[in-house]
């Protein structure tokens, strides 16, 4: 991570996408309006309730605590090996860089931009789509730990708290939640 004199977690956005339909793969923009409490504007998973499909079936009352993912380019950099993926294509609206997104805890706040504000809820849990856009990719973006817990690599979700456009070149800064820190879970 980027960490600051003043002891602050920095980063930087590389690419933003969207996608008005419920596709794997989103199309990297110019800019995205970040809208409180309803998500990326034009983007399939906008709104106050659950927009993912499975959800929807299980109950469309839900809130929606999957207004944005982020992945980190660094997951890239880890499966170029074996894999080619590029901003977007693993369906994130925003790709960063410089913040172990995965080691930050839930409701931690990223300030993006000048006025966007992203709350963190939790990991993406990744689904068999995955291996639909390149097999083998969910494997990879799984792994286990010492005791055998998983360890989900596919990014994290989020809630707008205040809006805001985001670009790429926009900086990242990270604001920690009040301790004891509460442990990503799927969401």
């Amino acid at each position: 991570m980027n960490e600051q004199k003043d002891g602050s977690i920095c980063g930087k956005v590389i690419a933003v996408s969207v996608s008005a339909t419920h596709t794997f793969s989103k199309e990297n923009q110019k800019s995205i309006k970040l809208v409180e409490g309803l998500g990326v504007k034009g983007d399939a998973h906008c709104g106050a309730t659950v927009k993912h499909r499975s959800r929807v079936a299980q109950n469309p009352n839900q809130p929606n605590l999957r207004q944005v993912h982020l992945i980190q380019k660094e997951l890239f950099e880890d499966l170029k090996d074996r894999f080619t993926v590029e901003p977007g294509q693993m369906g994130e609206n925003i790709t960063t860089v410089g913040i172990n997104l995965l080691d930050l805890p839930t409701d931690t706040l990223l300030h993006i931009g000048t006025t966007a504000i992203v709350k963190i809820t939790g990991l993406r849990n990744p689904c068999a789509q995955i291996d639909h856009f390149q097999t083998g990719l969910l494997k990879a973006v799984l792994d286990e730990d010492e005791q055998g817990n998983l360890i989900r690599k596919a990014g994290i979700m989020g809630v707008i708290v205040q809006s805001g456009e985001v670009k790429p070149g926009d900086s990242i800064h990270v604001r920690l939640p009040s301790e004891p820190f509460k442990k990503l879970e799927r969401v």
